[in-house]
């Protein structure tokens, strides 16, 4: 007689038996709430900036924005919108972003494919030499001597160049071209492809997801960086709109301290909200970028730390 098959329980079973527990349920829930808190905690600041963009200095002086606008107004729009100077700034920082990004992600791309051949020769020095500047670098005065050393001080380039690898970056794109499987660039190679082929047509076309992910990364780098061109920029005109913002928050720093502004006229009026104006107009097209790479994001990090 033969011996009866053991009963077997099909994971779609199993999942749903554990959503069902009461464990579940209450793990589900506190988790929901502290996320809910969480989000609330960190929409609150770009709530109350927002709300004191549109209210008058008055009532942000008297502390009475919190998160709505109190004697709402678009004075300050009206005058950051006459703003030439903030605007080529602004010009200024989508030409970098969009430059370097560019820049960036073929650096990146083209290094990360290489490190993740094993069987290239000298794979462990180039390695070592991206891990070592994560922890070591020159500093400030050898890199301001290098770059003028070079040439590039008071140009974009001094901007847009010296942060243009991410070895965080590399080594996460690294990781995901390493999970790739080998059998389609074998097949690729019996097909007459060469590596420069492979990875334009083949790689590339695969990895959108991280591609996605190492764009945004760079995009957000470029567009909030300021230190740089602090460093290296003396002419305005080639200022990006985040060290325009920082000169605004420090002049007014500067004239709050000394007691230059003058109260109740439409100058001091403006000057008292104009850097809530600012940030509002830079944090918003950024923030729009999100959306249309938020579907890779998640996917793009972890496929390049699991090893399948």
């Amino acid at each position: 007689m033969a011996p009866e098959a053991a009963p077997t329980t099909s994971p779609r079973s199993t999942t749903t038996r554990i959503r069902d527990s009461r464990s579940y349920r209450i793990f589900s829930t506190v988790n929901m709430i502290a996320l809910l808190l969480l989000c609330a905690v960190m929409l609150y600041p770009f709530v109350m900036l927002l709300a004191q963009s549109f209210s008058s200095a008055g009532a942000i002086s008297a502390g009475k924005v919190n998160l709505l606008p109190v004697d709402p107004n678009l004075d300050t729009y009206r005058a950051v919108a006459n703003n030439d100077t903030f605007w080529r700034s602004y010009g200024n920082t989508v030409l970098y972003t969009v430059i370097g990004t560019s820049i960036a992600m073929v650096l990146t791309t083209t290094y990360a494919y290489v490190l993740s051949k094993k069987h290239l020769r000298g794979r462990g020095l180039l390695i070592g030499i991206a891990v070592f500047t994560m922890f070591f670098n020159g500093g400030i005065v050898p890199n301001y001597v290098l770059i003028s050393s070079l040439g590039m001080k008071n140009t974009m380039w001094a901007v847009i160049l010296p942060p243009a690898l991410s070895v965080f970056n590399l080594l996460v794109m690294k990781a995901f071209f390493e999970n790739l499987p080998t059998e389609l660039e074998e097949a690729a190679h019996i097909d007459g492809l060469g590596w420069f082929g492979i990875f334009f047509r083949i790689v590339l076309p695969l990895s959108k997801a991280v591609i996605a992910t190492m764009v945004l990364f760079y995009s957000v780098q470029y567009w909030n960086d300021w230190f740089g061109a602090f460093l290296y920029l003396d002419r305005t005109d080639l200022f990006p709109v985040t060290l325009y913002l920082r000169n605004l928050i420090a002049g007014a720093s500067t004239a709050a301290s000394e007691g230059a502004a003058a109260s109740g006229s439409a100058v001091a009026d403006i000057s008292a909200n104009i850097q809530s104006v600012t940030m509002i107009l830079i944090l918003v097209p950024i923030l729009c970028v999100y959306p249309f790479v938020q579907r890779y994001f998640v996917s793009g990090v972890m496929l390049g730390s699991v090893k399948g």
